[in-house]
């Protein structure tokens, strides 16, 4: 393992902080950033080195979404599905598909994303209604996935559907210019995560090969809980500890530089004193525990999924928590937006809608330490 994760955050100070407030405001998908995050290459943070990558593993991908989403959480979700699509090609992709593939996403040619939610399972994505046809020896998906972040900026989607040929799930890396392929846009008006680019594709007769099914017949079952899970998971939880780092360092820099006329500071008063032991307490922790739920998942421990799962229900209560209490500190000044606390606390609040949402990953880690299947 490497701690790549001061250096990320440098790269993020300057070359995604700057554009944050924007791609809030304007509902913006986080371009600027993501030309850095391709022009430096880090879109190969998760490739093997022999096909022109990093070489990295789940406990860089977190340190490297952690120090993104500490200056944009739009920024650290994207790119971190980003990494998910990509394990899926390094762990079942053939070895022509791996050679088709890893060097430009390497190089920063590609972006991928997920298509995985629709309306009928909602968060149960892993329950696709989605469907491939064989006709005349030639593949056909129909259906419409309701949730897809990164949409049209992503250049390929890992999409998941019920297998043509066995029981079970299938794999697919399906490009956005595909005939078929459409995008409900303008369909996302996000409370917070605004930037996400989040909206519906639909896919009506679109004539896909077989060269681009990731993996076996069947095995997108196996990719979603041995890759996805602990891959996306853990993201989420390095998204929403970033939140949290984020307004705790915010709030602390508010407290001390907020006078009053007798040239005292809000950091004076005890009750502020005690919100911001609080606010440290709670954000560093949620850092410390997605890093060692991450350690946990690369050394293969028993219980990996279980830290996993943990530290991604902790950083959710954690982020919403710190910015409560922040926007208690920020009082009026940070209500009316004049500081970053309000978005960060909309921002907060998507931890616990998206999926698997926190309801449902509680379910999984009660599944988890009782020996029961999952899901």
């Amino acid at each position: 393992m490497s701690n790549i994760y001061n250096k990320m955050l440098d790269f993020a100070k300057q070359n995604i902080a700057p554009y944050t407030d924007n791609v809030d405001i304007d509902a913006k998908f986080p371009i600027d950033s993501f030309e850095a995050i391709k022009k430096n290459k880090l879109t190969g943070l998760v490739v093997p080195k022999e096909y022109g990558g990093m070489g990295f593993g789940l406990e860089e991908h977190t340190q490297t979404v952690l120090a993104f989403a500490s200056s944009c959480a739009t920024t650290g979700l994207c790119y971190m599905m980003h990494n998910v699509a990509t394990m899926c090609i390094v762990a079942y992709g053939s070895e022509e598909m791996k050679n088709e593939y890893l060097p430009k996403i390497s190089s920063g040619d590609l972006l991928l994303a997920l298509a995985f939610s629709e309306t009928g399972t909602g968060t149960h994505f892993y329950n696709p209604e989605i469907t491939v046809i064989n006709s005349d020896n030639k593949l056909f998906m129909n259906g419409r996935k309701s949730f897809v972040t990164s949409a049209l900026y992503a250049d390929y989607y890992l999409v998941l559907s019920n297998s043509f040929e066995v029981e079970g799930l299938d794999s697919w890396l399906v490009h956005k210019d595909l005939s078929g392929v459409t995008f409900e846009e303008s369909s996302w008006n996000g409370l917070g995560m605004r930037g996400n680019a989040s909206m519906p594709m639909i896919f009506d007769n679109v004539d896909i090969d077989i060269s681009n099914r990731v993996g076996t017949a069947g095995s997108g079952a196996e990719q979603v809980f041995n890759v996805v899970a602990p891959f996306f998971v853990i993201g989420l939880s390095a998204v929403y500890t970033g939140v949290a780092l984020n307004a705790c360092n915010t709030i602390i820099d508010y407290s001390m530089s907020r006078k009053y006329s007798d040239e005292s500071a809000l950091c004076n008063i005890p009750t502020v004193q005690n919100h911001i032991a609080d606010i440290y307490t709670n954000a560093t922790s949620a850092k410390h525990f997605t890093l060692a739920a991450a350690k946990s998942g690369a050394n293969g421990d028993a219980d990996a999924l279980a830290q996993i799962i943990s530290a991604r229900l902790n950083a959710s209560d954690m982020a919403v928590s710190v910015c409560n209490k922040a926007m208690k500190i920020g009082g009026g000044t940070a209500y009316a937006k004049r500081i970053t606390i309000e978005r960060l606390l909309r921002d907060a609040y998507a931890a616990q809608v998206m999926a698997p949402s926190t309801d449902v990953l509680s379910i999984w880690l009660g599944k988890a330490l009782t020996n029961q299947p999952i899901p």
